[in-house]
């Protein structure tokens, strides 16, 4: 998968606040994404991420 930071990540679960929309914040080995609602930040494995990505929002010019 071709992700980048900035991107906006729609995910197959919603954070506990509701938002299933996050913007990654970090690539690598683990993936740090921010919930798009309540600001929230999460540290989380590549391989979780790819799995639960429903849709990806690109955010290139």
């Amino acid at each position: 998968m071709d992700i980048v930071v900035g991107d906006i990540l729609e995910m197959k679960k919603t954070h506990p606040c509701g938002c299933n929309m996050f913007i990654v914040r970090r690539v690598g080995m683990d993936f740090k994404i921010e919930c798009k609602k309540c600001g929230h930040l999460i540290m989380l494995p590549r391989k979780k991420v790819e799995h639960n990505i429903k849709k990806i929002h690109s955010n290139s010019l």
